[in-house]
């Protein structure tokens, strides 16, 4: 999966008929993380780190290839999100969870490090000390649990979840393409910002979103008193 994974985002971010994407899992699962069967074969080679670094890059290939994409990414957890499935539902922009989801970092049990970008992703989700516990312990969080420490916005009948998930994309689809690319970095970068980079980095996504076509259908359906009709840059 992992280079139909990085070619399917790679392919949606440069697809200009794509302006929001939704990514859940076929079956009872979202991913259940990294090949143990690779892992196994590996170790059976002699267990060397070269034969194992492909699995790795290929999730730092495929989290940057996700960083890269300006449109709206939506992640709908179906099931068991585990391991390095679990940090790519984190790399998504914003994560909805189906009542039967589950969320580990399951690295630890196998005496492995997170990866696919948990390090970074986590961290800022949840704090050092909470996302130490689940990394240390590699614990299962139910849907509750992750909706109430902030892994996810919303906790959905298992029915409804792929449907409303992508009725939310249809929605984010249909609004002003420059605003929520110019928002999306913003608010991704923000936390390394002073008050006064921040400040900043305000007027100057302000300028981007004024000087686009969108901001004019904006202003004009709103004196008019109509659904704004947005068409991207």
């Amino acid at each position: 999966m992992r280079t139909p994974l990085r070619e399917a985002f790679e392919g949606a971010a440069s697809d200009s008929g794509v302006r929001a994407i939704v990514v859940t899992g076929a079956g009872r699962g979202f991913s259940a993380g990294g090949d143990i069967k690779f892992m196994e074969s590996v170790m059976a080679r002699g267990g060397r780190f070269e034969d194992f670094r492909p699995l790795v890059e290929a999730g730092r290939e495929i989290v940057l290839a996700l960083a890269r994409i300006d449109k709206p990414v939506i992640a709908a957890v179906n099931g068991a999100a585990a391991g390095g499935g679990m940090s790519l539902a984190l790399a998504c922009d914003v994560r909805w969870a189906s009542e039967i989801a589950k969320f580990a970092q399951s690295f630890a049990r196998i005496a492995l490090h997170p990866d696919w970008g948990a390090l970074h992703s986590l961290p800022r989700l949840l704090g050092t000390s909470r996302a130490l516990e689940l990394m240390w312990t590699g614990d299962l969080v139910d849907a509750q649990e992750a909706l109430r420490l902030g892994i996810v916005s919303r906790v959905l009948p298992a029915e409804r979840l792929l449907p409303e998930a992508i009725a939310f994309a249809g929605r984010l689809a249909q609004g002003p393409a420059v605003a929520l690319a110019e928002i999306k970095r913003s608010v991704r970068a923000s936390l390394g910002y002073t008050l006064e980079q921040a400040l900043e980095r305000e007027i100057e996504a302000q300028e981007r979103c004024w000087n686009s076509h969108d901001a004019r259908e904006g202003f004009a359906a709103f004196l008019a008193k109509r659904e704004p009709r947005y068409e991207g840059p």
